[in-house]
Formats: C-alpha cells, structure tokens, sequence
C-alpha cells in the first residue's frame, strides 16, 4: 500500500500525543467522604467510561488515513533498461506454404519463432510488418506484446497480392522505425524467395535504411535444393504440391544486411531460426530509458466507513451508556 498524501498521516502522532496526556495527566474529580463504596464500580465500569473516547480516536485517525489517500495494486516508476526498436517483417507470399520444415510449413515455424522471440523481450518496442507483393503494417511500435503476439497468430497466407517485393517491406519497417525513441534501431526481415515485385529497390531501401541509422537482419527461410511448394488448388479447393527447386536471393540479402551494418542468416530448420533469433538477441542492445505505469485503486473508502462508523458508536454508548458528571 502507498499513500498521495503521505504527510497527512502525521496527525496520527497529535492523537497518540492526547492519549498520553489524557492517560497520565490529572483528572478533574468530584468530592466524597467515603469512596470506599465507588471502588468496586470504578474498577468495573472504567473501560466504559473510556469507550467513546477510544471510539472518538478511531473515528479520526481512519479520517486520517482516508484524507492521506491510501493507493492498492499499482506504481510508477521510471528506469534505463537494456532495450531498441525492432520491426519484425514476415514474408507471407504462397511459397511460405512449402512444407520443407515439417511437419510444419515455412510460416508455421516463422511464426512461432517470431513469437517465442517477442515473448522473451522486456522493455524493447516491437512493430509488425507482412509483405507478399505488397506491404501492410500490422502493428506499430508498441511494447504491448499481448498485442503482437495475437497479431503473429493471426498472421494468414493471401490476405496481400502475391509475390515477393523485399524492397518495399525494407521501406514501410524503416517508415516505422523513423521517429521511433532510442538510438539502436533494427529490422528483422524474414523471407524465403527473390525480390519480383514493387517499384523500389532492396538495396536502394537498404540504403536509406542506414541513413537513419537502422540496422537490418535478414534471414532466409528454406531447405536447400528442392522443396515440396504449394503450384494451385485441385477443383475442390485443396492446395496442390510439387517439388520445386528452391530459390533464395541468398547474394541480395546478404548485400542488404551489410550495407546496414546488419548480417544475413540462413534457416534451414526450425531449431536454426531459434538460433539465429537468439544471436541477435545479443548482437543487439542498446540503453532505453523507460516509464513503466501500474494502475492504482484508491482505497480511501473503506477507512472514511470505519470513520463514520466509529462516530455512531460512539454517539450511541454516550447516550445510553455512559453518564457525565459535571
């Protein structure tokens, strides 16, 4: 528990303070000749006589503890932390169905390294871009992950004209990572064929990539030689598969990488992408200086109850209980 106004507590030490004085100090008393008749009722009766101001006290110190405003379940803090600004680009073009990595396909296993890598960040902020023939931002920079990785998931093969525009996924994750904070900024570019589509360049991409100071790390996603590759549909609507030689622009993407700063990676198999995704986990950090918020409940409620409860009482027990002698 923590408290808005912490200062306001001090008061409970004005009450502690009255009770010492009103427990040691003298008492104005009425005059008898004989109390020898009064000690039995004094010994009896006294916690009662004392009980609306016990009551009185408790009704104000919850008031205090109201008024200084006591907060449950949340914080803000701020602190650096080991972190950069990442754009995971995932190629999502009909040959990312070739079932080479089975018994999974070639978007099945990007997918879930994809994910497993966005799960094990902490204060890095992530965004997610798919390309085929053309590119579409899934989700900008965040660090809801939550959110990115429900996004992974939901990742599907023909949601965007087909084929392989490299160039112009480079271009759209740059565009994302522009005004990102933090000065280590990264794409990670998934993709498993040759550039054939879009009106702009991989390597003149790459280049304005560097210009602002983003790195670029390009995997390539396939067996070697031939893979079983999805080439239509049969009339009743199921994918039909052929072995085909397998093709990987491995020189363009080597060249992309390197022009950034960045390396190229070839995955072979699912156990390789989970590597290749841990040796970039270390290749890249850099310091973030993050505002971490946790949503507070204000609990002041329950105290200021306790408070006007102890009041009733105590207005009760002075009325029918207890009797003051002038």
């Amino acid at each position: 528990m923590s408290f808005a106004r912490p200062l306001v507590l001090l008061l409970l030490v004005l009450l502690v303070i009255w009770w010492r004085r009103r427990l040691h100090g003298k008492r104005p008393a009425g005059r008898y000749s004989d109390v020898r008749q009064l000690s039995g009722v004094a010994r009896a009766r006294r916690w009662l006589g004392e009980l609306p101001a016990a009551l009185r006290t408790l009704a104000l110190a919850a008031w205090i503890i109201a008024a200084a405003g006591p907060e449950l379940g949340s914080s803000t803090s701020e602190m650096t932390r080991e972190g950069i600004a990442i754009v995971l680009a995932v190629d999502v073009s009909s040959s990312m169905l070739a079932e080479d990595f089975a018994p999974q396909n070639r978007l099945d296993v990007a997918k879930e390294r994809s994910a497993a890598f966005v799960k094990g960040r902490s204060s890095d902020r992530i965004a997610l871009v798919t390309f085929a023939g053309e590119a579409l931002t899934r989700v900008p920079i965040t660090v809801d992950y939550a959110v990115l990785d429900q996004a992974i998931q939901d990742i599907r093969i023909g949601e965007l004209e087909d084929g392989t525009a490299i160039g112009t996924a480079i271009a759209t994750s740059a565009n994302r990572l522009r005004r990102a904070p933090g000065a280590s900024k990264v794409i990670i570019l998934l993709t498993d064929g040759v550039n054939n589509r879009g009106r702009i360049d991989p390597l003149t991409a790459a280049a304005a990539a560097a210009e602002l100071g983003i790195k670029i790390y390009t995997i390539g996603i396939g067996t070697e030689g031939e893979a079983r590759l999805p080439i239509g549909r049969s009339p009743e609507g199921q994918l039909r598969y052929e072995m085909m030689p397998v093709q990987i622009d491995e020189d363009l993407l080597r060249d992309v990488a390197a022009s950034t700063g960045g390396r190229y990676f070839r995955a072979t198999d699912s156990e390789a992408l989970r590597r290749i995704f841990e040796q970039i986990d270390r290749l890249e950090k850099a310091p973030v200086h993050v505002t971490v918020y946790t949503e507070r409940d204000e609990w002041y409620r329950i105290p200021a109850v306790v408070g006007f409860g102890a009041l009733a009482l105590e207005l009760m027990v002075a009325a029918f209980m207890v009797v003051r002698v002038p």
